[in-house]
C-alpha cells in the first residue's frame, strides 16, 4: 500500500520537464541506459577512461541537495561541459530527452560510495 501511494504521489508531482517519476534504478537498468546512448564509449562505472567514472562524478556531487544536483547533472549530459574533469570537454548529447537525462543522473547518483 505504501509503495502506491508513494508512487502516486511521486506521478502527482512530476517535474514539468515531464521526466519520469522513477527515484531508483538498479544497476542493470542504468547500465543498459548507459550503452543505449554511447556514455560507455568515455566513461566506466568505476574507472577513468576518457572522462571521469560515474563513481567519481556521484561522490564529487552527491553531497548536494538531490534536485539541484540532479538538475546540474542533465545539464552536463544534455549540454556538454569543459574545465570540471580536466582538459578533454564533454561533449552535447542533445539526442538525449529529459526523461533519461534524468534517469542517468539517478542512476550516477546511486553510485555514491559511502565512507567507511
Amino acid at each position: 500500500m505504501r509503495l502506491r501511494t508513494n508512487l502516486l504521489l511521486g506521478l502527482l508531482c512530476a517535474s514539468p520537464l515531464g521526466v519520469s517519476a522513477q527515484d531508483t534504478m538498479t544497476m542493470e537498468q542504468g547500465m543498459s541506459l548507459m550503452q543505449q546512448n554511447m556514455c560507455l564509449g568515455c566513461h566506466q562505472v568505476d574507472k577513468r577512461r576518457v572522462g571521469p567514472a560515474f563513481a567519481n562524478i556521484a561522490n564529487r556531487y552527491g553531497g548536494g541537495e538531490r534536485d539541484a544536483t540532479i538538475t546540474v547533472l542533465m545539464n552536463s549530459i544534455q549540454n556538454g561541459g569543459r574545465g570540471k574533469w580536466g582538459a578533454i570537454p564533454m561533449p552535447a548529447q542533445p539526442q538525449v530527452s529529459d526523461e533519461e537525462a534524468r534517469d542517468m543522473a539517478i542512476f550516477i547518483l546511486s553510485l555514491v560510495q559511502k565512507p567507511e
